[in-house]
């Protein structure tokens, strides 16, 4: 049986992938750094193996997968390459994993991995499902009808993948260290559109999305009657939001989920969708619909004193705004303060204007330094830069973190893609 070993095993798609791998029954280790990460969880609850970074992992007989975020110089993949043993990135090995299955491709600039958590949650009650969601969940199983993936448009990585179904939730500007405007982005996505077999499901309120072409039908979802699956009525209560559906203009019932925010409805049309072109009676689907709880990092809440501390994962202007909308929705009374750690300084530096507009809708802001990672580690901008456009917003470190303590009744909504969580520790501490 072979062997597997994973480069970078806690990154979030790293993760899922061994959890994968474990479930199928195949013998998994990986490496990665000594720090702790909430993806690692996971892994030591099925036992297994995480080792520090080491060319001495890298043995003969393995299959090597590594994460997109270590270039080929790093120690153990320059030892597999060097020594010719079977070695694939991430993206390369999942195009073949999903080959045997209904491969579902969840992508869009904003709204994957709670659009494949919810996805993933609906199927998996329904039928023996396997996916890989972008917060670190994986489940696999080998005679399984359907792969749900989280597919990401980075480097145009997506373009390993040839899916039965694509849903694309909004294609808008982000990774601005690699694609040169939204015209690049606009191309990835309509390459990998080509690439869809059987039905792409697209939100069709994104005017970036009517520009797709391909070469299987499209099914268009949304809130504008110009779409084939439309949300209305839609009420918001302290259970969360319900909706009415429609499909060619044909009422489908009511639908209700225990979150907030459009883009909630628009994840829940996108599901629907795929259980429609599926046949599954969406009487099945309501319930599961109904119980989903989000996924890991996206507003995730906790109560702290007489305040709620929500950790979320957004780190794009857009998401921001997504996020606070959403809070804005379920706590209409409380005071909102905004804690942003910015994500990559290449980030910062082209959306600088629309993070100060997004955040500065907050009734108060405070800003953590840069976040770098693994590929971008410096660059030639500040959170002072942030700062200095947003007049009213405060400095936060841990030094300083007490402040955050003066507030009652409020809402401490934590945002970005880094380690912003350990700012909350602190505050918790």
């Amino acid at each position: 049986m072979a062997k597997y070993h994973l480069v970078g095993i806690k990154g979030a798609g790293m993760s899922a992938l061994a959890q994968v791998l474990y479930d199928m029954g195949y013998d998994v280790q990986g490496s990665d750094q000594t720090i702790s990460f909430f993806t690692q969880k996971p892994l030591e609850r099925l036992g297994i193996k995480i080792l520090p970074f080491n060319r001495d992992n890298i043995q003969k007989g393995q299959i090597v997968i590594a994460s997109n975020a270590y270039t080929n110089d790093h120690v153990e993949i320059e030892e597999a390459l060097r020594n010719h043993i079977e070695f694939y990135r991430y993206h390369q090995f999942l195009g073949k994993l999903i080959e045997p299955f209904t491969s579902i491709s969840i992508t869009g600039a904003h709204g994957k991995t709670s659009t494949a958590g919810l996805m993933s949650h609906v199927l998996s009650a329904l039928t023996p499902t396997s996916y890989i969601v972008g917060d670190g969940s994986g489940k696999g199983g080998k005679n399984q009808k359907y792969f749900v993936l989280e597919s990401c448009e980075y480097r145009r990585h997506f373009l390993s993948y040839f899916p039965d179904y694509a849903i694309i939730t909004n294609i808008d500007y982000d990774h601005p260290d690699y694609f040169t405007g939204i015209g690049d982005v606009k191309d990835a996505f309509q390459q990998m559109a080509y690439q869809v077999k059987k039905y792409i499901i697209a939100c069709g309120d994104d005017p970036n999305i009517l520009t797709i072409s391909a070469k299987c039908p499209l099914l268009y979802y949304g809130l504008h009657s110009h779409n084939h699956l439309v949300a209305k009525n839609i009420i918001r209560d302290h259970e969360g939001t319900s909706f009415d559906v429609a499909y060619k203009q044909a009422e489908m019932g009511r639908f209700c989920i225990p979150m907030y925010g459009t883009h909630h409805v628009l994840n829940s049309l996108a599901v629907i969708a795929l259980c429609i072109l599926e046949d599954i009676q969406l009487s099945l689907i309501r319930p599961y619909l109904q119980s989903f709880q989000g996924v890991r990092r996206r507003f995730a809440e906790k109560a702290f004193g007489m305040n709620m501390v929500i950790d979320d994962y957004a780190h794009h202007p857009t998401e921001i705004s997504a996020t606070m909308e959403a809070a804005r929705h379920k706590y209409p009374t409380r005071k909102l303060i905004a804690i942003f750690q910015p994500h990559t300084y290449s980030r910062l530096k082209h959306f600088l204007e629309g993070f100060a507009k997004a955040l500065q809708s907050a009734d108060e802001v405070y800003l953590c330094d840069i976040f770098g990672s693994a590929r971008e580690s410096d660059g030639d901008i500040s959170i002072e830069d942030l700062l200095n456009r947003i007049p009213s917003a405060k400095y936060l470190t841990r030094q300083n973190i007490d402040a955050l303590k003066q507030y009652t009744d409020s809402v401490l909504l934590f945002m970005g893609a880094g380690d912003i969580q350990k700012y909350q520790k602190w505050l918790m501490s």
